[in-house]
Formats: C-alpha cells, structure tokens, sequence
C-alpha cells in the first residue's frame, strides 16, 4: 500500500489551528449547560459512521470510553432514533448532525427550534463542531493514518 504523507508535518501551522479548534470546542461544551461533552463525543462519533472514517471512530470511541461513556450506548448510536438510550437534546444534536452532514437547508422552523433548544452559543459551538469532524474526516479518508495510531 502507498504510504502517504504525514499531513501534520506538511501543513503545521494549520493543524495547530484545528487542534487549538478542538481544545475550544471540548471547553465550550463542557461549559454550555445545553451542550456537555457527552454530546460532543457522541456528535463526532455519528458524523464518523456517516462519512465511513474508520480512523476517527476509532479515535473517538476510545476517548468516549474514557470520558465514561457506555458500550450500550456505543453500539446503539448507529440506531439512536429507535433507542431509549439518548436524551432528548442528544437527540436533537444528532439529528441536526445528520442533517448538516447530509447537505440539507436549514430553514427558519428547524433554526428557530434548534435555537430554542441550544442557545445561541450552543447552536454554534454545536455547528462548528459538526464542521470541524467531518473536516477531520475527509483529511483521513485523504491522508490515510493508521487506525489505532494516535494512541
């Protein structure tokens, strides 16, 4: 298999942007009360099984773990909307996770509700975090690290 290139060395000062994005944003979530940092993890997670990164559901599903997340709730996520294991705002993350990633408009009624339920703060935070993964994803799915290697 070609061995491709190490993107972190090629783009520095990029990849010190988007680390100190994700340390932001694993701060304002576990600070906005209508976030939580369960909701990050599992956000990322949904994203990761949606663009197929192997490497990042990996990644992520280890720091879930970590972070005390159950392994119910884990094999679960792909069938959140027929669990009784998610809240109701990780519902509503998740389904507005689903629907950013998959390219939809957000039009007024849904922005109103996801405003209502998050805040202005949480409904941005909420959306750059949704970027910022699936960003994550498409370089791996380009640059192709080592699943496991970021242990």
């Amino acid at each position: 298999m070609l061995k491709r290139i190490n993107y972190f060395a090629a783009a520095p000062q990029v990849f010190e942007l988007l680390l100190k994005q994700e340390e932001i944003l694993g701060n304002q979530f576990a600070e906005i009360p209508s976030l939580g940092k369960t909701i990050l993890e599992i956000v990322k997670l949904r994203v990761s099984q949606i663009n197929q990164c192997a490497f990042c559901l990996d990644m992520h599903s280890s720091q879930a773990f970590e972070m005390g997340e159950t392994h119910e709730r884990m094999i679960a996520l792909n069938a959140w909307q027929d669990s009784p294991l998610f809240s109701e705002q990780e519902r509503l993350a998740l389904a507005f996770a689903e629907h950013l990633v998959s390219g939809y408009s957000i039009d007024d009624a849904y922005y109103e509700e996801m405003l209502a339920n998050f805040g202005e703060s949480g409904l941005t935070y909420l959306t750059i975090a949704i970027n910022a993964i699936s960003s994550w994803n498409r370089m791996v799915k380009v640059f192709k690290p080592e699943v496991g290697s970021f242990r």
